[in-house]
């Protein structure tokens, strides 16, 4: 029996990296997964991979800044499955690297929209079919850039990420007395689509794992089964807390 036997979760950003195999994951170990992403074929690709590996799952494609998608994939989860236990609020955006004077309002609203206000979207409709099953685990992907970090050129990238750990604090204090807990999860570098994109030269590549106390990137796997950690009874007291998953990048100097 795994893990997750007999739990229903939703995954964002299904589409790739993180959350492509945190959804394979939690499917693995005996969830039943709605997932989400703007990509409607690559999310088929990814239930079909679930269903021959012997899973259920059931993809909705869309833009997580929107509140109606929030509301749908809590509500396919209820009706599909029969209630929600589990939510890995995975998406992000890291935005065009600049430092703080060059970005413009519009660009800063759009990464705090992609990373902190679609969470707390996702969050408000979460919290009331987990309080409806006796509890449940709300996981957010943050980071350490902007917690232990400060990268330039990532402002906004660092504000909307930072401010999730706030929110994963509120909700904790709020709703566990209903058996919710809240966490963040803060990976390092990791070999995704998008950290390929910002770390984007060889040279670069070899800066960014020289940063790192392992000397090397996160695969997203490994990522993914510190977020099944969360998501599972093995943490059932943890709470509040921001997990760092970062392969030592806070505390080296070397």
């Amino acid at each position: 029996m795994g893990q997750l036997s007999k739990k229903v979760a939703i995954v964002t950003g299904a589409s790739s990296g993180i959350g492509y195999e945190a959804a394979k994951l939690f499917a693995k170990e005996g969830a039943k997964v709605v997932v989400a992403a703007r990509r409607q074929r690559e999310l088929d690709a990814l239930v079909a991979e679930i269903e021959r590996e012997g899973g259920e799952a059931v993809a909705i494609a869309g833009d997580v800044r929107d509140e109606l998608l929030a509301r749908a994939l809590v509500e396919a989860a209820v009706s599909h499955f029969g209630g929600l236990d589990i939510a890995f609020n995975n998406v992000g955006s890291t935005g065009d690297a600049m430092p703080v004077p060059d970005i413009s309002v519009s660009a800063w609203r759009e990464i705090l929209d992609i990373n902190l206000t679609s969470a707390f979207l996702g969050a408000k409709h979460q919290i009331p079919a987990m309080t409806e099953r006796g509890g449940g685990s709300i996981i957010f992907t943050s980071t350490f850039v902007g917690h232990t970090v400060g990268f330039p050129g990532m402002g906004a990238y660092a504000a909307s990420k930072a401010g999730l750990i706030g929110l994963t604090q509120v909700i904790a204090a709020e709703f566990g007395a209903k058996g919710i807990r809240a966490n963040a999860l803060l990976p390092g570098g990791t070999d995704t689509p998008m950290g390929r994109a910002t770390v984007n030269t060889p040279e670069a590549r070899t800066f960014v794992e020289g940063l790192h106390a392992l000397k090397r990137l996160a695969q997203p796997e490994e990522i993914a089964r510190s977020a099944l950690y969360l998501a599972s009874d093995a943490s059932s007291f943890t709470t509040g807390s921001a997990l760092m998953v970062d392969g030592g990048v806070s505390i080296t100097r070397t």
